[in-house]
């Protein structure tokens, strides 16, 4: 996770628009499909599938590949991993029913998770040397994005925009962050949350943000800084401000909302005295034996 992967996101992001594909990565239309992953590609797969049935484009699912048993018939399952190794991963596509396509979006070529599916799609130039993702998981929302219809062609452009201004909020006065998503940007919250854990070992929560009222904003107070992805919702921030937590929402599109959310953790381990890119106990790829 570093601040140059952070960075080349924008032009990451023009590359996969540019990209032409005859790959069904994120389903044809009118299939029903499961996307899988494993951490932040769970997280990926569970903002694909709330994209692609609000985009009309068919029953879809999304789930943990650690947790994935047999049983609800699917026409594809769609597997994501960066690395094409994860060992879950791997072992999901042993157990597919006979019949059911099988598609896989990969950083490597040539990996394992990759020779293992009928398709796949190798986004090797959005590969990133880090053990924590950034601009993988970015990129493949920015081309299921695309694939349902949205237009963004400015994507990059407000995104280079956005990184260049300084964090509007000081990350020393925190000691707990709190992510808050609807819809879509769920999964996004959740990424969130797991950079600021994995790069800066803070203690990040994230949750749908509705939900947030039910019981989790109990923990909320001074010292808390709490971000809403998506929309602006000024009864919900409200709401948190009475607690004396500080709330924080950029008025950009969401993944850009994501990229900054990943330079706040960076910023954060840098206050800590702690190397970002090297996280504790975590390796690029978890391969068992």
């Amino acid at each position: 996770m570093t601040e140059r992967e952070i960075l080349s996101q924008p032009t990451v992001w023009r590359q996969a628009l540019e990209l032409d594909t005859s790959v069904p990565a994120f389903g044809r239309r009118g299939e029903r499909v499961l996307f899988l992953g494993c951490g932040t590609s769970a997280y990926v797969s569970e903002s694909i599938a709330a994209l692609r049935e609000t985009a009309g484009h068919g029953t879809t699912d999304a789930g943990y590949a650690s947790e994935w048993l047999p049983g609800r018939m699917y026409d594809r399952i769609v597997v994501i991993s960066r690395s094409g190794t994860t060992s879950e991963v791997l072992a999901v596509l042993e157990q597919v029913p006979s019949g059911t396509a099988t598609t896989a979006i990969v950083g490597v070529e040539g990996s394992p998770v990759a020779a293992a599916v009928d398709q796949a799609l190798v986004l090797d130039f959005a590969d990133e040397s880090s053990v924590v993702q950034t601009r993988f998981p970015s990129t493949v929302l920015v081309l299921a994005r695309r694939a349902f219809g949205e237009e963004l062609t400015d994507l990059a452009a407000q995104c280079e925009a956005a990184l260049t201004r300084p964090l509007p909020v000081r990350v020393a006065d925190h000691s707990h962050f709190v992510f808050l998503g609807r819809t879509w940007t769920r999964g996004l919250a959740q990424e969130a949350a797991l950079k600021v854990r994995e790069a800066a070992q803070a203690w990040s929560e994230a949750y749908p943000a509705l939900d947030y009222r039910h019981g989790p904003i109990a923990v909320a107070g001074a010292g808390s800084l709490v971000t809403l992805f998506g929309d602006l919702d000024s009864a919900l921030a409200a709401d948190v401000r009475r607690t004396g937590a500080e709330v924080l929402h950029h008025d950009v599109d969401p993944l850009i909302q994501l990229a900054l959310a990943q330079m706040l953790a960076i910023r954060l381990a840098e206050e800590r005295g702690l190397d970002p890119d090297s996280p504790r106990h975590l390796t690029r790829s978890v391969v068992l034996s």
